[in-house]
């Protein structure tokens, strides 16, 4: 059965320096400056489907570890997991994918799980640190030169799921050259920040100027009882440490967010909403001003008797996910959110503002998930002027799924992902030529 080894050192061929099992690297070619006692210390092994293989990468200064299936001569697709999550979140959909005729790669994004820093590969990201690294365009940028390190020039469609939606939407905006399609999933995409437009005529004011976020902030708090945006929360230097250290533990604090997150819980409800309804969201994204994320959780985490019944995200799966936080905390993911509400890293990708996504779109989420609906009007924005290319039938909401639709109803996402991707010319069926140095 196929795992997450630990690394093992193997000489591979006598012309190849040393190299771990795994994918990472010693003494390796391109970075001669790496010294074994750099690399990772060994990981326990997390047992794969025998047709899911467990790598690593160098991928600019990261030692990226990615979970793979299918013939790496096949055209590529690329799986980006959202928060909090891990590249096992797609362990359910990565065969079947590959069977459809595809190279299939989900990597651990940077900050996530296995993925480290090729430098200094113990390190836990910590809230001082730098969060440029996290900028849209910087994660943007680890997404091309992922295709680029694993030897192909296009990819027929980055798939995105939760932060990894408008990661794989800003890679389709900016790179519709590489990325031949694009799939969205559980997040809306609204496009990259405006610029002011014609400031003769109409000078910006006070309120134009002010950040979107700091407004729904200033209109959540003024709410009775006082409400936070569940992102404001994320960007607080105690977020982290909350959830790293939540009361009940980590396992149960991730199953109740993961449960409440589901169509296993009852009360969720979506539907579209105006402005002045945001309060009535559930906590887990307008969270009451005086509770932590932990606190939100804690009063409706499923019974023993409620986990027994989960068919998609069993004890020992979700064991993988605390395992793999336990080790790395969570302020790596949470600095993207800091990131999205820091004007400097917001209008950094203003270069892009009214620009479209051409390549062929789509969007798929489940029926029962709130992040549909989040930000009232995004559907309507995203479909009817952002992506160019989305049809009709190419918006799906997945009936017995919530927003973590590819471990719910993984067969249902595979059938639509699979009927998008047969109207591409750049699918499976595609001819591809043999260069020896590159694949198209």
């Amino acid at each position: 059965m196929g795992s997450l080894q630990p690394p093992e050192l193997t000489r591979k061929t006598p012309q190849r320096n040393w190299e771990r099992q795994d994918g990472s690297f010693n003494f390796h070619p391109n970075f001669p400056h790496l010294q074994i006692s750099r690399m990772p210390k060994a990981l326990p092994p997390v047992h794969l489907s025998p047709g899911i293989e467990s790598k690593h990468i160098p991928v600019r200064d990261l030692n990226l570890h990615y979970l793979s299936s299918g013939d790496p001569a096949s055209p590529l697709l690329i799986l980006l997991h959202g928060f909090p999550e891990l590249c096992y979140s797609w362990r359910r959909v990565i065969e079947p994918l590959a069977r459809l005729g595809y190279f299939v790669v989900a990597p651990d994004s940077r900050g996530y799980g296995r993925t480290t820093s090729l430098d200094s590969p113990e390190k836990v990201v910590h809230y001082d640190d730098d969060i440029a690294p996290y900028s849209m365009l910087n994660l943007a940028h680890d997404v091309v030169a992922l295709v680029y390190a694993l030897g192909y020039r296009t990819c027929s469609a980055v798939i995105g799921h939760d932060f990894g939606s408008p990661v794989a939407a800003h890679v389709a905006l900016i790179r519709p050259d590489i990325f031949k399609s694009v799939v969205m999933m559980s997040a809306p995409f609204t496009g990259p920040a405006s610029l002011p437009f014609n400031v003769i005529d109409n000078p910006p004011t006070p309120e134009s100027e002010t950040p979107f976020w700091v407004l729904a902030d200033r209109y959540l708090a003024q709410l009775d009882p006082p409400r936070k945006h569940y992102t404001a929360y994320f960007t607080t230097p105690e977020a982290n440490t909350d959830m790293w250290n939540a009361p009940r533990g980590l396992h149960t604090f991730l199953r109740g967010y993961f449960y409440m997150k589901s169509a296993d819980w009852s009360q969720n409800d979506p539907h579209p909403i105006s402005i002045a309804e945001a309060g009535s969201m559930p906590h887990y994204y307008i969270m009451p001003a005086d509770l932590t994320m932990p606190q939100v959780v804690e009063h409706d985490v499923p019974s023993p008797d409620e986990v027994a019944q989960n068919t998609w995200l069993s004890d020992a799966e979700l064991a993988v996910f605390t395992a793999e936080y336990a080790r790395t905390g969570f302020q790596g993911g949470l600095n993207r959110y800091r990131c999205m509400r820091d004007t400097r890293w917001v209008n950094e990708v203003a270069i892009f503002a009214d620009r479209k996504i051409e390549v062929p779109a789509m969007f798929l989420s489940g029926k029962k998930d709130w992040g549909v609906y989040q930000y009232p009007g995004a559907v309507t924005k995203m479909k009817d002027e952002v992506c160019a290319n989305m049809a009709d039938g190419d918006f799906v909401l997945v009936d017995g799924a919530g927003h973590w639709v590819q471990q719910e109803q993984p067969d249902e996402v595979v059938k639509h992902i699979a009927r998008f991707l047969k109207k591409s010319p750049t699918g499976a069926d595609a001819t591809y030529k043999d260069t020896g140095d590159m694949k198209q």
